[in-house]
Parts: structure tokens; C-alpha cells; sequence
């Protein structure tokens, strides 16, 4: 296994051994625990479900209940497929930690960025906006031309306009892993990872093919 899902915790700074400041984020990574399997034969690709996270039983549909039926585990908030690389693939039941990692590993992080809502060309795209002066008053912000006239009387694919920002999956590459934790189960990362505090996030190492979750 060369990645694992966590929650993202926060930011705050850490020094490094030349007694630096370093903004740093904070990953808590509980225990995931392999509840089914996947492989070539029956489904076409190697894989495992990991479920992590505490939850009361009742909570549970019983689509969800019948996959730890089966396998007899304590029930988790979430479950999630990772993809394998090679042929060895855990048994089920069998835990993975923070330990996977240590200092100094380069990590990407894969998770849904903070929602902003309905938003104008100038926070969405850095458009400068139009002058200020000739009593255009109303054309601070404006986006100016999208192109549309009797040639090509269209509106281009892709042009950039104002639209909904964030709120969609993101993933930060080559990260640096500043230290671990394993007795709280942290993962502390040089840099800012994406998404919201609280929210399920991706880790893997850099160069491991995840062809999918």
C-alpha cells in the first residue's frame, strides 16, 4: 500500500532544523482497515475497500450493513476502493497506519476544494477588470468582450466567464512529508492541501499509478 485516506485537521507552522518557521497542514490518518478485496479475475483490476472512520451501527443503510456483513468487520463511516499495483494484494482485515510514511516522502493530495459559490471573472480568473476613469464607473469588474459578433456570431468553448469556483476535486502534487506522528496518528505535510478542515482527503506517494478510486 502506497496511499491511504485521512481527514484534514488544519494549518499551522513547525520549525524546521535551521529553526524556521514552515507553514505545515495537519492530516489525522486513522487506522484503515481492508474490508473486501477486488482482483483481475472476477472484476478486471486488482483493488481493495478500506473503511476508516467510527460510527454508530444504526446510522448505517442496510446496502452498507450487508458489506461488513459479510466480512464480519465493525462497521466504519467510510468506505472507499483503492487501486493495487502488481499482484500482491492484502488480505482482508489486514490494517494500515500513518507508518506507511515518513519524513521527507513526496506525497500528492487529492480532495474537494472549498466551495465558493457564483463568482465574477475577477476572483475566478484574476482579470484586472476595465480603467477606472472616463466616468466608467460601473466597469470596475466588468469581464469586457467575449468575442461574440456577426463572426463567428458564437461564443467560443472555454472562453473564461464568470461561474461557480470550487467545489470540485483537486489535487496538490509532490508535497513534502515534514514528520509523522504514529502515536496520534498524524501526518504533518509541508504546504496547503485541498479542501475544507474536516474533510476526507486522498495521500499517495509521488509515482504510484492510481488509476482511479
Amino acid at each position: 500500500m502506497k496511499s491511504i485516506f485521512g481527514r484534514k485537521i488544519g494549518m499551522t507552522r513547525a520549525f524546521n532544523e535551521k529553526g524556521d518557521s514552515v507553514g505545515v497542514t495537519v492530516i489525522k490518518v486513522s487506522p484503515v482497515t481492508v474490508v473486501s478485496t477486488k482482483t483481475v479475475e472476477k472484476d478486471g483490476y486488482n483493488a481493495v475497500v478500506v473503511g476508516f472512520g467510527e460510527i454508530r451501527e444504526k446510522l448505517l443503510s442496510k446496502p452498507v450493513k450487508g458489506q461488513f456483513g459479510k466480512s464480519g468487520f465493525k462497521p466504519t463511516r467510510h468506505l472507499r476502493e483503492i487501486r493495487i499495483e502488481g499482484d500482491e494484494i492484502p488480505e482482508e482485515g489486514k490494517e494500515f497506519t500513518v507508518d506507511i510514511f515518513k519524513p521527507g516522502d513526496r506525497i500528492n493530495v487529492t480532495g474537494k476544494s472549498r466551495g465558493k459559490g457564483f463568482q465574477g471573472t475577477v476572483r475566478r480568473h484574476g482579470f484586472k477588470g476595465g480603467p477606472k476613469t472616463h466616468g466608467q464607473s460601473d466597469r470596475f469588474r466588468a469581464p469586457g468582450s467575449i468575442g461574440q459578433s456577426s463572426n463567428p456570431s458564437r461564443v467560443f468553448k472555454g472562453t473564461r466567464m464568470a461561474g461557480h469556483m470550487g467545489n470540485r476535486k483537486v489535487t496538490t502534487k509532490n508535497l513534502e512529508v515534514f514528520a509523522v506522528e504514529s502515536e496520534q496518528s498524524l501526518l504533518i505535510v509541508r504546504g496547503v492541501v485541498p479542501g475544507h478542515n474536516n474533510s476526507v482527503i486522498f495521500v499517495s506517494k509521488v509515482g504510484w499509478k492510481n488509476a482511479g478510486r
